[in-house]
């Protein structure tokens, strides 16, 4: 125990945040047991350090452990929390939990010996708390994305910039405009934004894109095998899947031609998708009233950032399918989005949208445009950067 309360006063002193996450400020503390789920690299470590210091600070009765930590092969998650309740603590902040054997059993064991205990814990992407029966009931789920463009900005200025909902930004875009551009000029900023923002990693000595490859490797070759119980021979198939979605940016989900190209079914492809959709590798787009399942052909098919674009894609990606990319990234955090026919996006069941590298004159009125390269709007076209100040 005393080299745990070590390890976690050292990690306060040393792994000091940039920047506060807009989720530090939306999450409900009032749950006794909260799960935050994140994908390589977008920063659960840092954050859940940044709510002790937010929320706990100076106060012994909370602790971070890495489940990780060799500790936990000989002394039981149950046991380590009857030692730590005893001893007067009243939140455990535990990160990976998903590392842990029987996580989820232990868990609703702990819910249930311990009611006044707390614990905030961070998971893989991949798990799906929503359909384990002994977690569900008792857990509330938040999900740490990686960083906004308005966070990237903040990070990169040392400036303070609000969030704002979708619907302010397209009735009131030219005056949410205005306000930002005193401070600062969003589009000198955006095409690193795209190549290297989205990922906290960046600020670390090493080559970013150097980190990043890496991540999506452990994931590939890991996170996804391990908990989706993948045989190691199919690895390099599931390689292949996010190569070719890559370099084609976006497409229509073409089953019969990915499973051709890859020696494997329809259904394995199928699977493949959900997995990678899971890890947050790719986003994948249902039409409205559907919902992603391994079992349903999606429509459309994008990387699900513009980080990952520039790094598994060695031949370049054009401009629209970067910033196809990057609407959907931004806006799917907080909407739900579908695929429409007729259009690029239809968000929330009512904004149809195009997204745009010029400004293109179109006959009817249906619709929003989220334009590139363009620092202020008018009308129904709105800059595309500003999607990127939603959380």
């Amino acid at each position: 125990m005393d080299i745990l309360i070590e390890t976690h006063k050292i990690l306060l002193n040393d792994k000091q945040s940039a920047i506060s996450r807009q989720l530090l400020s939306d999450i409900d503390l009032s749950h006794r047991f909260i799960a935050i789920k994140g994908n390589r690299g977008v920063g659960k470590t840092a954050f859940l350090l940044d709510i002790i210091r937010t929320y706990y600070s100076n106060d012994d009765s909370v602790l971070y452990v890495n489940m990780n930590n060799l500790f936990f092969t000989t002394t039981g998650l149950l046991s380590f929390v009857d030692t730590f309740y005893k001893k007067g603590g009243k939140v455990l902040l535990l990160d990976q939990m998903h590392k842990y054997p029987s996580w989820d059993l232990e868990l609703k064991k702990i819910y249930n010996s311990y009611p006044e205990l707390k614990i905030i814990f961070t998971a893989s992407s991949i798990i799906n708390i929503q359909s384990n029966p002994n977690v569900y009931p008792i857990v509330k789920v938040y999900n740490l994305n990686g960083l906004s463009f308005r966070e990237f900005l903040c990070l990169q200025t040392g400036k303070t910039f609000k969030t704002y909902k979708l619907d302010d930004i397209i009735k009131y875009h030219d005056r949410i405009v205005d306000e930002i551009l005193h401070q600062v000029r969003p589009l000198a900023y955006f095409n690193d934004y795209m190549k290297y923002g989205y990922f906290p990693i960046f600020m670390e000595q090493r080559s970013h894109i150097d980190n990043l490859l890496k991540n999506i490797n452990l994931t590939l070759e890991f996170d996804i095998p391990y908990l989706n119980q993948i045989d190691l021979k199919y690895l390099p198939k599931l390689k292949q899947l996010l190569y070719l979605v890559a370099s084609r940016g976006s497409s229509q989900a073409n089953i019969s031609r990915l499973s051709g190209e890859i020696g494997v079914s329809r259904a394995t492809i199928m699977n493949y998708l959900y997995y990678l959709r899971e890890a947050k590798l790719l986003n994948l787009l249902v039409e409205e009233g559907e919902h992603v399942e391994a079992s349903k052909k999606p429509s459309m098919i994008y990387l699900h950032n513009t980080n990952l674009l520039h790094a598994v894609n060695n031949n370049g990606t054009s401009d629209e399918i970067l910033a196809k990319t990057f609407f959907l990234n931004q806006v799917s955090a907080v909407t739900n989005t579908n695929y429409v026919s007729k259009f690029d996006f239809l968000v929330d069941g009512k904004y149809n949208f195009f997204v745009d590298i010029k400004n293109k004159k179109r006959k009817n009125n249906n619709y929003y445009t989220a334009t590139d390269m363009i620092e202020k709007g008018k009308g129904n076209t709105i800059p595309l950067w500003l999607f990127g100040f939603l959380y």
